[in-house]
């Protein structure tokens, strides 16, 4: 009696233990998945904000639009002006996740050294600007900066670029307003997919706040389309974002910077001389 009830022992025991185990996966898979929701604007989003009379300074001509939403929210754009008088157009910059617009200001002299204004918004909690930042604000705000733009230059005048964070604020406008081409660098596919591409096992596309579904908007947009993506991209994978090219209308354009990473495509002279070609 005492022999045979040793082996059902022994067979209880790993199943218990495989239960056990079973539960600790299971308990540090939802710990980490409920993590990830919480954390993921703290993840994706990286602002610096700066008080109200903060002075900025930068090495073009250049000035600063505040716009009060509301008593306790303000919209802060930066404004950035060729050497010459007589502007071409506009770029309408959305940048991306980091800083603030001090951390992008280099870029604007790919466009004013060829005759275009740049006007670069900051989203809420980024530099001056204040307010809750959500998907819905940032698509709101990039309506208004383009509806101001519109009263000086006509839609032909206009650019619309999107940089990384901003690809999918700049795609969203892109399907609301005519402009002359919209430009978007080192852009994702959407955000759960690229949160998908961190986090596999995770139901993405119901656990991301963000949306931006850069590949759903492409498709409504009637303006020329030019991509610009490295092959070394270390945040946004190339390989998450070429299913774009199958998006795109036979005008439309995806260059790709071979060996580009996310944060270097301005040091590769493809990619200026394509983009100088667009503006010119």
């Amino acid at each position: 009696m005492t022999g045979n009830r040793q082996p059902a022992t022994g067979n209880w025991q790993r199943k218990n233990k495989v239960w056990r185990w079973a539960k600790i996966i299971l308990l540090i898979y939802f710990l980490i998945g409920i993590a990830l929701y919480f954390l993921q604007n703290k993840i994706l989003l990286h602002p610096v904000a700066h008080p109200p009379g903060y002075a900025y300074t930068f090495n073009v001509p250049f000035k600063e639009v505040d716009i009060p939403i509301n008593k306790n929210e303000n919209f802060n754009i930066v404004q950035f002006f060729p050497k010459d008088s007589l502007s071409k157009g506009v770029v309408l910059y959305f940048h991306g996740n980091m800083q603030n617009i001090y951390h992008y200001a280099k870029f604007a002299n790919n466009f004013t050294r060829l005759g275009y204004e740049v006007w670069m918004p900051d989203y809420p909690g980024f530099g001056k600007t204040t307010g809750e930042l959500t998907e819905t604000k940032l698509y709101d705000e990039a309506l208004l900066t383009y509806k101001l733009a519109n009263i000086k230059f006509t839609a032909d005048s206009i650019i619309i670029y999107g940089r990384s964070f901003g690809s999918g604020i700049a795609a969203e406008l892109a399907t609301r307003r005519d402009c002359r081409r919209l430009i978007l660098e080192t852009p994702y596919y959407s955000i759960p997919e690229l949160f998908g591409y961190y986090a596999p096992i995770y139901p993405t596309s119901y656990m991301s706040k963000f949306k931006f579904p850069v590949n759903e908007y492409l498709k409504e947009v009637r303006a020329p389309v030019t991509i610009f993506h490295g092959t070394d991209d270390e945040i946004i994978p190339y390989s998450t974002v070429e299913k774009l090219k199958n998006i795109l209308k036979p005008a439309d354009e995806f260059i790709i910077i071979k060996n580009g990473r996310h944060n270097n495509l301005n040091d590769f002279k493809l990619f200026h001389q394509k983009l100088d070609s667009l503006l010119k």
